[in-house]
C-alpha cells in the first residue's frame, strides 16, 4: 500500500469519529466544538472562497474564447494563466513543453468525435436544445454509454457559423497549427514534507467554437482559486501542493500524458542533493477537475434538457473502477465527500466509478486518481445530459449563479480535503 493512502486514512477516520460523535455529546462538548470550529484553519481557508472571485477569474478566461490548442488564443490564454498565478502570489512557475501530434500517433475516436446529426427541435421559453434529434431509451450510444432512460447524440462542433454570436465567432477564427505545445503549473512547497504532494489539475484548452467556460473554463477558475488561496503569506503546509493547467486535452489527454512522461521518473529525486528542494516530489493523489457547472438533467423524450438546475444537483467525485489503484482511489473519493459534507455550503457530493476521458487517467495506475465533476462522465455526460459540451452554447450567458455556484462548492470541496491531506494551518 503507497504511503498516499495512509494520509488518506487517517483524515477519513478522524472525519468519521467526529460525525458519529455529533449530537450525542453533553452542552459543555457541544460548546468546545464550537470553539474548536472557530479555530479551525480549514473552515477558515474555505471561507476565502467566494463566488464573486471565482466568476471573476473565469470570466477572465472567456477573452481568449474556446482557448484551443495550436492557436495564438491557447497560448495567449496560458500566458495569462501563469501572470495570474503569479499575481495571486503562487510565484512558483514552471512549464512543461512538448510537441503535438507525438511522434507515432493515432487519431483519437472517443464519445466526443464529430458525428452527423440532424438539427436540433427549436427552443422555447421553457428548455434549451439537447445536442442532437437522435434520442433513444437505454442502449449503447455513439460513444459507447449505457444509462436507463433518455440520451442524446453528442458532438463536436466545428462550423464558425454555429456560433451566432459574432464577437465569440471572430475569438475562434483561427485554426489550430501542429508543433510545440507548453502548459504551466505553480507549487506550494511543504514546510516539514517538501518531498511529498498532491496535484491538482483542470485543462486550460476547448473547442466548440465557443468560451470553453464549463469545459473547461470551470475547472481551470476553480484549480486558479485554490492556488490563491493556498498561496496566501499567511497560509504553511505540511506537504507540497502542485497546480497544474493542462493542454491538450481535447486531443487526447496530450499535456497530462507528456507531463507523466516527464516527470514520473524524478519523484523523491532531491536536486541539488542535500538542498532540500524536490523538483518533482513523490505523488501522494491525483485531483482532476472538468465540468463543474452544469447539474440540470437527463434529456426528455424531445432530447431537450432543462434549462434550470434539477433539485438533486450535486458535485460528482469519481474515480476509476478498473485502475491498478481503484481501492486506494475510492478511499481517497469518499474522503472528498467527507469533506463536502463537513465544509461545502450549498450542494452534497457523490462518488461514481465513472472516472474517464481526462487527464487524470494517465495517473490513474501510478497513483490514487479521482476527478470532480457536475456529472458523471462516461455514463451522464456521454449520454447527452449536457447539451453546451463542445457546442457553440458553452458561453458565458448560458449559466446563472446556481450552475456557478456549483463550480464554487466543487472548490471548497476540494480545498478541504486538500487542506486537511498537507495538513494546512494558517497564522493568527
Amino acid at each position: 500500500m503507497r504511503k498516499g493512502v495512509s494520509a488518506v486514512a487517517v483524515p477519513v477516520l478522524w472525519l468519521f469519529a467526529t460525525e458519529l460523535g455529533a449530537g450525542v455529546g453533553a452542552p459543555d462538548e457541544a460548546q468546545q466544538r464550537g470553539g474548536q470550529e472557530a479555530d479551525d484553519p480549514v473552515r477558515e481557508l474555505v471561507s476565502r472562497l467566494t463566488l464573486d472571485e471565482y466568476k471573476a477569474t473565469l470570466k477572465g478566461l472567456t477573452r481568449f474564447g474556446d482557448r484551443r490548442q495550436g492557436t495564438q488564443r491557447n497560448r495567449d490564454a496560458v500566458d495569462w494563466i501563469e501572470a495570474t498565478l503569479e499575481d495571486f502570489g503562487c510565484t512558483t512557475t514552471e512549464r512543461v513543453h512538448y510537441q503535438y501530434p507525438p511522434a507515432g500517433a493515432q487519431p483519437r475516436r472517443s464519445f466526443a468525435t464529430p458525428v452527423p446529426r440532424p438539427p436540433p427541435p427549436p427552443p422555447n421559453e421553457n428548455t434549451a436544445t439537447s445536442t442532437g434529434g437522435d434520442v433513444g431509451r437505454r442502449g449503447p450510444g455513439p460513444g459507447g454509454s449505457v444509462i436507463f432512460g433518455y440520451r442524446a447524440r453528442t458532438g463536436v462542433n466545428r462550423d464558425p457559423m454555429a456560433q451566432p454570436d459574432e464577437r465569440i465567432r471572430e475569438l475562434n477564427r483561427e485554426e489550430p497549427v501542429d508543433g510545440e505545445r507548453s502548459q504551466v503549473y505553480c507549487t506550494k512547497v511543504g514546510a516539514t514534507r517538501p518531498d511529498e504532494m498532491y496535484i491538482l489539475g483542470a485543462h486550460m484548452d476547448g473547442h466548440g467554437v465557443n468560451e470553453a467556460v464549463d469545459d473547461d473554463g470551470s475547472g481551470t477558475a476553480l484549480v486558479m482559486e485554490l492556488a490563491r488561496v493556498f498561496s496566501s503569506p499567511d497560509v504553511e503546509t505540511e506537504r507540497s501542493i502542485r497546480f497544474v493547467l493542462w493542454n491538450n486535452e481535447e486531443t487526447g489527454l496530450n499535456g497530462a500524458r507528456a507531463y507523466v512522461e516527464q516527470r514520473e521518473a524524478l519523484q523523491g529525486v532531491e536536486d541539488p542533493p542535500g538542498s532540500g528542494r524536490y523538483p518533482e516530489p513523490r505523488w501522494l493523489g491525483m485531483v482532476q477537475h472538468d465540468m463543474m457547472l452544469w447539474d440540470h438533467g437527463a434529456p426528455g423524450p424531445d432530447g431537450r434538457v432543462s434549462r434550470d438546475q434539477r433539485p438533486e444537483a450535486d458535485v460528482n467525485i469519481e474515480f476509476q473502477s478498473n485502475a491498478e489503484l481503484a481501492t486506494e482511489a475510492m478511499e481517497l473519493a469518499f474522503f472528498f465527500k467527507a469533506a463536502n459534507e463537513q465544509y461545502a455550503t450549498d450542494y452534497p457530493a457523490t462518488v461514481g466509478p465513472h472516472m474517464t476521458n481526462t487527464d487524470s487517467t494517465p495517473f490513474m495506475h501510478l497513483v490514487p486518481a479521482i476527478s470532480l465533476r457536475e456529472n458523471e462522465r462516461g455514463a451522464q455526460v456521454g449520454a447527452g445530459w449536457n447539451p453546451n459540451w463542445h457546442q457553440p452554447t458553452d458561453v458565458w450567458t448560458t449559466y446563472t449563479d446556481d450552475d456557478f455556484r456549483l463550480g464554487l462548492n466543487a472548490a471548497q470541496t476540494t480545498l478541504a480535503a486538500i487542506a486537511q491531506l498537507v495538513g494546512a494551518t494558517v497564522e493568527r
